[in-house]
């Protein structure tokens, strides 16, 4: 078996492996809308995508109140919940989560979502027992704080360079940045890949096939 160049590797959720960006943006959009601040463009509530929930929705909607904010969660959360069986995983994750499985990899989900959220998806989807380890916004701290990163290093005692982030936003990778670990970038999910060369990735890939293919030659 070849050497691997990574023992663990961290994927993001949301616009990585799950397909529910333009999902995400409807519902930051109607959760605005709901207490009265100005609506976000697709632009603006696609870059919050991978934050904390609260960060994200505060980011998107400067206009609204702190006052406001328990209100906006609330609608965002009644949205999403709405739409929470049109979300799916890209296809091909599967087969690609298998094969890193079978070579040896640890594998992880760092995310912006909520520990609830992601137990939720993780047996909704079926998973559970795919993903070694997992850490939240809210039981951590959220992107680009590394320290969900830092944690689960510390839990399976990998050191940085052994460590490969996989997201599609510029959070992920500024995470991976500030975590010393290196990344990749997937261009399908919630941000242009333009923006991801100045954090330096590994790899940027345009799906997941491709991504398949460079994990399994490079990782």
């Amino acid at each position: 078996m070849r050497t691997r160049n990574f023992d663990l590797i961290a994927f993001d959720w949301d616009g990585t492996l799950f397909d529910s960006t333009k999902i995400i943006v409807r519902c930051i959009q109607a959760a605005v809308r709901d207490v009265g601040g100005t609506v976000p463009t697709d632009k603006e509530a696609g870059y919050v995508i991978g934050l904390g929930l609260m960060q994200a929705l505060a980011h998107a909607a400067p206009d609204v109140p702190p006052e406001k904010y328990p209100q906006l969660g609330e609608r965002y959360r009644h949205h999403y919940t709405a739409h929470f069986n049109d979300l799916s995983l890209f296809e091909g994750v599967l087969p690609l989560l298998d094969a890193l499985k079978a070579r040896g990899h640890l594998l992880a989900v760092a995310t912006g979502k909520s520990r609830r959220g992601l137990d939720e998806v993780l047996r909704t989807v079926e998973l559970k027992g795919v993903f070694d380890g997992s850490r939240t916004a809210d039981e951590t701290a959220g992107k680009p704080d590394p320290l969900m990163l830092r944690e689960l290093m510390a839990e399976f005692d990998v050191a940085p360079a052994r460590v490969l982030m996989v997201g599609d936003t510029t959070h992920d990778l500024q995470m991976a940045v500030n975590a010393g670990c290196p990344s990749v970038g997937v261009s399908y999910g919630a941000h242009e890949p333009e923006a991801f060369t100045a954090l330096s990735p590994r790899h940027v890939a345009h799906s997941v096939q491709e991504l398949h293919d460079w994990l399994l030659a490079n990782g």
